[in-house]
């Protein structure tokens, strides 16, 4: 596990101990949980950190890079930079077969955006925020998005 931001996974579970499962059985609509939540606290963060301003105005700024279409077009442009590891990860959460898609999405977008999400999950519970930030990070610069 890495030091500082990773760390949070290991202080989570510190506090909070009971059984480990191992990151590579869990479901993909299960990585994809807590990839969304891990995807949404970066963006919130770096929102936050840019300007400080009512809070309607910060949620309609961070809407544009959570939204499915936005994290399908962000995905999209990494995935030729995806290990073959991610990429089975991503592909397990794209075929994943969700209960119900919001109807402000396409099929299409939310599928990739729930395989996005998948992978974030998957780092984040390995540890692996450095990839995660980095991910995040150079997605939003392919996908032309400017935070």
């Amino acid at each position: 596990m890495e030091e500082g931001i990773g760390g949070l996974i290991d202080g989570i579970l510190e506090r909070f101990p009971g059984k480990r499962q191992d990151v590579r059985t869990y479901s993909p609509l299960a990585l994809a949980y807590i990839g969304d939540a891990v995807y949404d606290l970066i963006i919130r963060t770096v929102v936050v950190e840019r300007a400080n301003r009512p809070a309607a105005q910060l949620h309609r700024t961070a809407v544009h890079f959570v939204s499915a279409q936005a994290q399908a077009v962000i995905v999209q442009g990494l995935l030729p930079e995806l290990t073959e590891e991610e990429l089975a990860v991503y592909r397990r959460g794209r075929n994943s077969k969700p209960h119900t898609i919001p109807k402000n999405a396409s099929p299409g977008d939310y599928l990739k955006a729930t395989g996005f999400e998948a992978l974030l999950g998957y780092l984040y519970l390995q540890g692996r925020m450095d990839r995660v930030l980095e991910l995040v990070k150079r997605g939003i610069d392919l996908a032309g998005l400017t935070l």
